[in-house]
């Protein structure tokens, strides 16, 4: 009779404890938004890849879609991320005794502004950058391109989603 009352005071506990908690392994809590539009990050930087500024307005729109239960809209979104990608550079990091780059890096910048409807105290213009190393004598194409685009672009767009989203 003694252990049924600890299980039945733990599992009260457990119940009244949880009432009115939410919790998300993203961070993300209650928020006040419901739709959110990301608007095309034009690739303003020295050097352009082809396509890279469509990919990461979709690799923006996908996190946030991922990690949060807003709606996607082209228009009149409750949060609006807007920028231009300013930086696309690839640099010799390393040289060898043959004055050629043992290691090169591949470095990305993107300006962003992020406007919320709901409460404009939190909006912000901010710059967010990432870069990617590969051996000196590869060149940065097919495979290797991919890989460091999706490395950069999953690691701004966690931060960009962490600085306008995240509850941490």
């Amino acid at each position: 009779m003694n252990q049924l009352k600890y299980v039945l005071l733990l599992v009260f506990s457990l119940a009244t404890l949880s009432c009115g908690v939410t919790y998300s392994f993203t961070g993300v809590g209650d928020l006040d938004a419901e739709t959110f539009q990301v608007n095309y990050f034009q690739n303003t930087a020295n050097l352009i890849e082809p396509g890279f500024d469509r990919d990461f307005t979709l690799a923006l729109q996908d996190i946030i879609l991922n990690q949060t239960n807003l709606n996607l809209t082209n228009s009149n979104g409750d949060l609006v991320y807007e920028g231009e990608i300013t930086e696309y550079r690839i640099a010799p990091m390393t040289a060898q005794a043959d004055n050629t780059a043992a290691q090169n890096r591949l470095t990305v910048s993107v300006n962003v502004r992020f406007y919320d409807k709901k409460k404009p105290d939190d909006e912000f213009e901010q710059r967010f950058s990432f870069f990617f190393d590969y051996p000196g004598g590869q060149l940065l194409q097919g495979a290797q391109k991919e890989t460091a685009h999706e490395a950069i672009f999953e690691r701004i767009t966690q931060d960009i989603f962490n600085a306008t989203l995240a509850n941490w």
